[in-house]
């Protein structure tokens, strides 16, 4: 089983990086191979709402803009399952991962039939470090985003530094329980 594993944060030894790393700790255990992305270590744009506001990713299901994105997201056609993990800035995702998320919804969203993310299970994980504030809104957004590309939401978990030693070791847990589960569906 692939499990891609996507953080955002520009601190590569923080909380986030501390719940990528519990989740790909989990999936490894039970066997999953794991493809771990920062994405502040690529160069993606924001959407630019080309032409009417969809250009080719309403029809096409593929963005003009050429950066790093494109290969992200080929690159995930070989997936099985994904954990997507954020820091909480302002109360929502960070700034790289709502770029590549903006973008990945237009893209896939309105895809006709089978897009990469239908019958897949994905874990949202929001990591709010300081006050723990706007822990609930973003993970909102991240629910929203998985119900626009019709993902099977596996599971949305709030960390802050407060509650971390215990949500680090839940991430660990539903990391291995989703590739445990999706391993035996596919028996």
């Amino acid at each position: 089983m692939n499990v891609m594993i996507f953080t955002s944060s520009p601190n590569t030894d923080g909380l986030t990086a501390a719940c990528g790393s519990a989740a790909r700790t989990g999936a490894e255990e039970v066997g999953a191979h794991v493809v771990m992305v920062n994405l502040n270590k690529h160069h993606i744009g924001q959407c630019k709402a080309c032409g009417n506001g969809w250009g080719p990713c309403r029809n096409e299901h593929e963005c003009q803009v050429n950066d790093d994105f494109q290969g992200l997201h080929t690159s995930m056609d070989e997936m099985d399952a994904y954990i997507l993990i954020t820091p909480v800035y302002w109360g929502d995702m960070s700034e790289s991962a709502k770029a590549f998320y903006d973008r990945l919804r237009r893209c896939e969203a309105l895809k006709k039939g089978k897009n990469i993310f239908v019958g897949k299970p994905v874990i949202a994980i929001a990591a709010a470090g300081g006050s723990g504030n706007g822990l609930t809104t973003c993970l909102s957004t991240m629910e929203r985003f998985l119900t626009h590309v019709k993902a099977e939401k596996f599971d949305l978990i709030g960390v802050t530094q407060k509650n971390k030693v215990y949500k680090l070791s839940t991430i660990l847990n539903a990391a291995k329980e989703m590739v445990t589960v999706s391993q035996y569906k596919g028996e």
